[in-house]
């Protein structure tokens, strides 16, 4: 959308002002490497509640990392319980006393000691079940109100939180993107981003541009009133050039440096993507069958500049007990691709499919892995 209105395709209404007139709340990062936290919480981040807190103002934290730990492991031979059925560790949630893979599904109770060597487990990490006992424990007059799809579910149980929110019953909000969109909060004076660091180093190409809205749509919480708030991000790496546009610039800095990055890779806008999806319960027959549509695609993409990349593993290659890889064709022409696609799609449809393969094709995709 922002390249079409460069190139005059769209008009770009601004809205400058907020509704309530509020100012844009001020930002502050806070480098990790320099302030250690301490149960997720930094001194600075620590001190901004304290004194938000102390002023009558609510507080909000963003955290988009569900469960008590994402990882259960053996601190003696390292193991980490994970899904037989995924590429993925299970997320432990402690008050359920569970085991939950947060991709296919699979639960299970937690062994009560390492099923390897028999040491005890620890938690590694942390998830916003985890981060409500500590915050609980620290700020014990603040009651907290924590909203994720773990906590709420039903839109009951969603209101309820909300008209505590609203008559301030709680004074601290923990949550993960759910907490981000469409409310008003006129108490909340602080958003603390707890991990700005995610999506920034993303596998897929769209990841910074994600973190960049989620963090804009975080920050607007606050200072919804008379008074500008206070945005408050902890990060590992407070250089970051994304980063510190995004907070200089706002999101058309941030969005006009992502878009000359996308134009020198040869990434979306400026090229056209398709994905050729395959899934299969082994490996080498999603293999076998990618290696067969690659040389069935038309040579120079039927007269275009047309590149069929791959095949690649998906970023999670094992899900609910299938393989998954797939083959990407790109092209700085749509016409172009669709035309590749309307001689390709068709002779792989001819291949002979190794047994229990699966396969799709999904244009201009959301997501690449």
């Amino acid at each position: 959308s922002l390249l079409n209105v460069q190139r005059g395709r769209y008009t770009h209404p601004r809205l400058t002002k907020k509704v309530t007139g509020s100012r844009p709340p001020l930002a502050r990062l806070v480098d990790l490497n320099r302030h250690p936290p301490e149960h997720g919480l930094s001194a600075p981040l620590l001190q901004a509640m304290s004194e938000q807190l102390e002023s009558g103002s609510q507080v909000l934290l963003y955290l988009n990392r569900r469960g008590f730990a994402p990882v259960l492991m053996c601190p003696d031979c390292r193991r980490t319980e994970e899904c037989s059925h995924c590429d993925a560790r299970l997320v432990f949630y402690r008050r359920r006393d569970l085991l939950l893979c947060h991709h296919c599904g699979a639960r299970r109770r937690p062994p009560p000691v390492c099923e390897n060597c028999g040491s005890p487990l620890q938690t590694i990490g942390r998830g916003t079940e985890r981060l409500e006992e500590e915050l609980q424990a620290r700020f014990e007059d603040y009651p907290v109100a924590r909203m994720d799809r773990d906590n709420v579910r039903g839109r009951r149980r969603l209101e309820n939180i909300l008209g505590g929110i609203r008559e301030r019953h709680y004074r601290i909000l923990l949550g993960t993107q759910m907490l981000t969109k469409g409310h008003d909060f006129p108490s909340l004076g602080l958003v603390g981003v707890i991990d700005a660091d995610q999506g920034m180093f993303s596998q897929e190409f769209r990841g910074p541009e994600r973190l960049a809205q989620t963090l804009v749509q975080v920050a607007g919480r606050a200072g919804r009133r008379e008074r500008p708030g206070l945005l408050v991000l902890q990060t590992r790496f407070p250089e970051h050039p994304l980063l510190r546009q995004l907070l200089k610039e706002g999101y058309g800095g941030f969005a006009a440096t992502a878009l000359e990055l996308r134009r020198r890779s040869g990434w979306p806008p400026f090229a056209h993507l398709a994905v050729l999806r395959a899934n299969a319960p082994e490996a080498a027959s999603v293999r076998e069958f990618l290696d067969r549509a690659k040389t069935a695609a038309p040579e120079n993409g039927g007269g275009s500049a047309v590149d069929v990349l791959g095949p690649a593993p998906a970023l999670m290659e094992r899900r609910r007990d299938r393989n998954h890889a797939h083959l990407l064709a790109r092209s700085p022409d749509r016409a172009r691709l669709q035309a590749f696609l309307g001689r390709w799609i068709p002779a792989v449809r001819e291949l002979p499919r190794p047994r229990r393969v699966s396969w799709s094709l999904d244009v201009d995709p959301a997501e690449i892995g």
